[in-house]
C-alpha cells in the first residue's frame, strides 16, 4: 500500500467505527472464544527459547501467481537464528519502556516527503482496515481502508481501541524504522527476502508450487471483503502461535500478518534500480513484505504463499504488518543465541 498514490484519496475513518470493527470484525469475539484455548501464550519470551535455527540451503525463490513475483531465480541463502513467532506486543512494549521510542505513527507525517497531504492526513495515525457491508467494485480500496488518526501500535483502530487483554498478539501497525529500532535493540536483523522465503518453506523443495489457500493459517475464508466466516478460527488477527508451526519450528509464516524485509521493493526479482526508480531507494522508498495477511482471500490477495511479495511504503503502519527479527550467528559456539 503507497501512502502517496493510495491514502491521500482515501476517506478519513470513522474512529468510533473503526474501534468498533477491530473488536467485533466479522463475528472475531465469538471466533476467539472458541479458539483462545488452543493458543500459547507467547508473552513470556526468553532469546533463544524464541528463536530456531534456519539450515543454509538452495532453492528457487519466486512465483508466477503475480507479475511482481518473478523472476523464479536460484538463491542460496547461509544458516542463521530466527523468531520463532512474530514480534507480540508484549515484547514492542519492553523495547518502548526500556528505550521511550516513539513509533513513525505517533509522529506527524513528514511535509517534505508528502507535500501532497494536507488536514488530517497529516496528523499522526496509520491505516485500518474495515469491513464493509456492501461494496461497488475492487478498484476503490477505500471501501474498506481508512486512514485513522491516533492509530498506532497501542491503538492498532484509533483512539478507541486498545491492546490491553490482546498481548500475545503481533504487533501492527509498525514500519520499516520501527521495526529496524527494535531488531537492533535486541542485537538483530530484520530477514532478506531471500532469508525470509528460504525459511518460510521450511526445507520443502515443492512448497513454492502450492497455491492452494493454506488451511494451517489466518486467512479470509469467503468473500473478500464483506464475508469471513472465520473457519480457520479467527476472522481478525490472530495471536501468535495459533497455528501449527512449519518443518523448522517457526510459526505465523504465511498469513496473520504481513512481515517487512530488509529489501527495497522493485517491480521484480534482480532488478537494478533505474532512473525512474531511485525515488523509491530516497526517502519515499518501499520494502518487500512477505507472507500475506489475515486479509488474504482466494478472491483477492491471493499472496497466501512463500514465493508472494508487495512493497510497503517506508512510512506508512497498517493494521494487517508486523514483523520478526533474525540473527546472524553460528548454530553453536560463541555468539549464538
Amino acid at each position: 500500500m503507497n501512502r502517496s498514490a493510495t491514502l491521500a484519496a482515501l476517506t478519513i475513518g470513522v474512529v468510533a467505527c473503526a474501534a468498533a470493527a477491530w473488536l467485533n470484525r466479522s463475528g472475531e469475539t465469538a471466533a476467539l472464544a472458541a479458539s483462545s484455548s488452543r493458543c500459547p501464550d507467547v508473552t513470556a519470551s526468553r532469546s533463544h527459547r524464541d528463536m530456531v535455527w534456519i539450515p543454509a540451503g538452495t532453492y528457487l525463490q519466486g512465483d508466477t501467481v503475480y507479475p511482481e513475483e518473478g523472476p523464479v531465480r536460484k538463491v542460496r541463502v547461509g544458516g542463521f537464528w530466527m523468531d520463532r513467532h512474530e514480534v507480540t506486543n508484549a515484547e514492542f512494549a519492553v523495547f518502548v519502556k526500556a528505550t521511550r521510542y516513539v513509533t513513525t505513527a505517533e509522529r506527524p507525517i513528514d511535509r517534505v516527503v508528502h507535500p501532497e497531504l494536507s488536514g488530517d492526513m497529516l496528523k499522526p495515525g496509520a491505516a485500518v482496515f474495515f469491513p464493509p457491508k456492501e461494496i461497488r467494485g475492487m478498484e476503490d480500496i477505500s471501501q474498506w481502508w481508512r486512514y485513522v488518526p491516533g492509530a498506532n501500535w497501542r491503538r492498532p483502530a484509533g483512539p478507541q481501541s486498545t491492546i490491553v487483554g490482546r498481548e500475545n498478539y503481533p504487533v501492527v501497525e509498525v514500519s520499516e524504522a520501527d521495526a529496524l529500532a527494535y531488531a537492533r535493540w535486541k542485537g538483530r536483523e530484520l530477514p532478506s527476502e531471500a532469508e525470509w522465503e528460504w525459511a518460510a518453506r521450511g526445507g520443502n523443495p515443492n512448497a513454492g508450487m502450492d497455491h492452494d489457500q493454506p488451511k494451517n493459517a489466518n486467512t479470509w475464508q469467503g468473500i473478500f471483503p464483506v464475508l469471513n466466516s472465520g473457519a480457520d478460527g479467527f476472522s481478525g488477527l490472530a495471536p501468535a502461535g495459533c497455528y501449527r508451526a512449519n518443518a523448522y519450528g517457526l510459526y505465523d509464516m504465511i498469513g496473520n500478518v504481513w512481515e517487512l524485509t530488509s529489501d527495497v521493493f522493485l517491480p521484480h526479482h534482480g532488478d537494478e534500480p533505474g532512473p525512474d526508480q531511485m525515488p523509491m531507494l530516497g526517502q519515499g522508498k518501499r520494502y518487500v513484505i512477505k507472507g500475506g495477511s489475515f486479509l488474504c482471500a482466494q478472491n483477492y490477495c491471493m499472496r497466501y504463499r512463500s514465493g508472494s511479495r508487495e512493497g510497503q511504503e517506508a512510512d506508512l503502519a497498517a493494521s494487517h504488518l508486523g514483523f520478526r527479527t533474525i540473527l546472524h550467528a553460528p548454530r553453536t559456539g560463541p555468539g549464538a543465541p
